[in-house]
């Protein structure tokens, strides 16, 4: 990778880490705080003080995607940090729950993780993007392990209203690294496409599904194993980032590796493939394997490795599918998949467990890689894409055919340089006719 592409990828996992990070730390306290709170005896409100956040970014996610494609992905990113902060800081001052039920909405309402992923899409090659998009993945991992580890010692230290009024102010940070370090994109014309068609697309509907069948495998077992962590292992719930944290740094040692080969060797879909299997595997290995803390840290580490490749894998096939003047849209339309299926994955964890037995959450989740396994393997491979770059003749009208290299049968982006009188394409191989650019801008055939 270049060093922009390093930096843009360094950058942009810094700002989901700061957001996440903020997010994650209530997660393992929050139960504990809301019964001192007015409205905090009433556990079907805390859940919704929890789970909200989810349901406004997935009514959100699409809208900003789509404001991202058509205002630009900085201003968009921008403005959903803000109301995150906003939404904090609320929090932070509530005096009830309800209000901090209000302030959780808010927050949920900056919903920019379609920006950002499109964000990082323009700003690295076809080639590498699968690399930072793991940088982005990975962060994720990464600081809900370090939650689990500082959520007490911050709570102790600060309080609830203290980590709220943090996470406000890792939210402005994030927008302090947007600007100062993330790349500007460049402006790229590409023919539009309507949402419809976005929506429609087949291609993008199995990666759609893929991401919401992976987070709502992801909600529904972790239900049920911190309950068999404490139950096979006598290991209190404060001493479980001992396993989740070492299992998830594993995982991204193993990880790295499987993402480096899939780019060099153009292998993305086989291990994209392989981690669905692996994915189902450890839902099969959860059902009869859960007699032994160690069984199940070593199962915990397969999952973390299939589920860090797959989020790394399914944004950057997404934006390389997508229609490039619709990724933002397209990205809207996956992260909304995403969060649905978190807010659907703890639900049916839950009833499941309740009403049927813990064993059937890992049967129905085997079950849905198993569905999700077959559905990938009728997925076409990603389209062969490269960047060209052609000078155009003087005598050519640059304005007049500009519309007419974006109609070109393989021309999937496009920048014109009007005073160097240059076209940097990014061109679909398989579909690509060279011969027939060069006679449009004046070039020799």
């Amino acid at each position: 990778m270049t060093s922009a592409e390093r930096r843009t990828g360094a950058s942009l996992a810094g700002i989901f880490g700061l957001r996440m990070l903020g997010l994650f730390l209530i997660l393992p306290v929050f139960a504990v705080y809301a019964r001192g709170v007015p409205g905090g005896d009433n556990l079907t409100l805390v859940g919704l003080a929890l789970g909200i956040y989810g349901l406004t970014q997935a009514c959100f996610q699409i809208p900003f995607g789509i404001a991202s494609d058509r205002l630009g992905r900085k201003p968009v990113i921008v403005f959903g940090l803000l109301l995150f902060a906003a939404g904090s800081a609320m929090a932070a001052m509530a005096e009830s729950l309800n209000w901090i039920i209000a302030g959780r909405a808010l927050q949920g309402a900056g919903a920019i993780s379609a920006a950002v992923t499109a964000l990082a899409a323009d700003l690295t090659r076809e080639q590498h993007r699968t690399k930072v998009m793991a940088m982005i993945g990975s962060s994720i991992g990464l600081v809900f392990a370090i939650s689990l580890v500082a959520a007490p010692l911050l709570y102790a230290a600060i309080g609830m209203s203290g980590i709220f009024w943090m996470t406000a102010g890792l939210a402005l940070l994030a927008i302090v690294v947007l600007r100062r370090v993330v790349p500007n994109p460049p402006k790229v014309e590409a023919k539009p496409v309507r949402f419809a068609g976005v929506l429609r697309d087949t291609q993008l509907l199995r990666l759609n599904l893929g991401i919401f069948t992976l987070h709502t495998v992801q909600m529904a077992m972790f239900v049920v194993v911190p309950a068999a962590l404490i139950a096979r292992g006598n290991l209190p719930i404060a001493e479980h980032w001992k396993i989740y944290l070492p299992a998830v740094l594993v995982s991204f040692a193993l990880m790295i590796p499987a993402i480096i080969v899939a780019e060099r060797k153009n292998l993305l879909k086989p291990i994209f493939m392989a981690a669905i299997a692996l994915l189902t595997l450890t839902q099969i290995g959860l059902l009869f394997g859960r007699e032994q803390v160690w069984q199940m840290a070593v199962l915990l580490v397969a999952f973390f490795v299939a589920f860090n490749i797959l989020e790394a894998t399914l944004p950057s096939l997404v934006s390389r599918v997508a229609p490039p003047a619709s990724k933002g849209a397209a990205l809207g339309v996956y992260n909304t998949s995403q969060a649905l299926g978190l807010f659907l994955g703890g639900m049916l964890g839950g009833w499941l467990s309740q009403h049927v037995g813990p064993d059937s959450v890992f049967v129905v989740t085997a079950l849905m890689a198993l569905l999700w396994l077959g559905v990938a393997m009728t997925m076409l491979p990603p389209p062969k894409v490269a960047a060209r770059s052609y000078p155009i003749a003087a005598t050519v009208d640059i304005e007049a055919v500009r519309r007419q290299i974006l109609d070109l049968p393989g021309v999937r982006e496009a920048v014109i340089e009007h005073d160097a009188r240059m076209a940097h394409l990014k061109v679909n191989l398989d579909r690509w006719d060279e011969a027939r650019l060069r006679q449009l801008i004046g070039g020799e055939v």
